[in-house]
């Protein structure tokens, strides 16, 4: 694939990875895209703020460069003269879905037939975040009571958490995701290996909790006290006291806000060492 000229060295190459990468990060270049080689990139908003938009939108030049090089925007309420849900290659999905919305729900399972790939944008796609709030009975308006993460609907690719997520992580999956599409085998390789950990936070499902946290990091020495858990809370159910994050279930929505935003909550060992490096060939291409 032309996209990067350094890519493939650094899997498949002589040496390690790191030291390849390292090396041949700063000679990464964009080449001019054909039309054709394009993939086609879809944003589905449903039951959100367009928080996820706005960060999506705030890549500035990345985003541009993005769409002039490797991708046809096919499909967006916001961005994209288009009312019906096309076929596309990747599919951006926004906000949890209404169960009480009869277009919603359609609109959700159109989408992932139509799509090669879904990617729940956000800690609503994954996992509901406030919007767990509504569970019935509790009308934000008459007709809309519950509201759901896509993930209990339809078999989701991708997990991107976050309220809202980096603009920096939604460009890298971009980009990962048009290498998988559209590279060679050792590109489709290392694409795979940068999105196994988002892939497997899909594969999780579309609920956590502090408890999570709890048996999976904070009780195997994983924790650094880092405070992201707490800040991500959106029901301060998760307090930070003595250097060491504190839940209190009965507060606890298990919107999986805290399990999305914790560096420590899943870990790729595949691709780890080559992550930094990977990054900053990705911000040189799209200089």
């Amino acid at each position: 694939m032309e996209m990067l000229n350094s890519i493939k060295k650094t899997v498949g190459g002589e040496g390690k990875p790191t030291q390849v990468a390292t090396e041949k990060k700063m000679e990464a270049t964009m080449e001019a895209k054909p039309v054709a080689n394009k993939i086609k990139l879809g944003h589905v908003h449903l039951s959100g703020c367009t928080g996820c938009l706005v960060s999506t939108a705030d890549n500035n030049l990345g985003f541009i460069k993005i769409l002039d090089n490797y991708a046809d925007l096919v499909y967006s309420l916001t961005l994209a003269d288009v009312r019906h849900v096309p076929e596309m290659d990747v599919a951006l999905v926004e906000g949890s879905v209404c169960i009480q919305d009869h277009e919603s729900v359609e609109e959700i399972r159109e989408t992932r037939e139509k799509a090669k790939i879904v990617v729940a944008l956000g800690s609503c796609a994954c996992y509901g975040n406030i919007t767990r709030f509504s569970r019935g009975g509790q009308h934000n308006q008459p007709q809309h009571e519950s509201f759901l993460p896509i993930g209990d609907l339809i078999d989701v690719d991708v997990y991107i958490p976050g309220c809202p997520p980096s603009p920096e992580l939604i460009r890298n999956v971009a980009v990962m995701a048009y290498m998988l599409l559209e590279g060679d085998e050792d590109q489709k390789a290392l694409a795979g290996r940068y999105l196994k950990p988002l892939m497997d936070l899909a594969k999780r499902g579309t609920s956590g909790c502090f408890c999570d946290l709890m048996t999976e990091v904070i009780n195997q020495g994983l924790c650094m006290g880092c405070g992201t858990c707490a800040a991500a809370c959106p029901v301060r159910a998760i307090t930070h006291e003595f250097g060491k994050p504190q839940g209190e279930r009965d507060l606890c929505i298990k919107c999986g806000s805290c399990y999305g935003a914790c560096p420590r909550s899943f870990f790729n060992f595949e691709v780890i060492d080559e992550f930094e490096d990977i990054s900053e060939i990705i911000a040189e291409a799209l200089k």
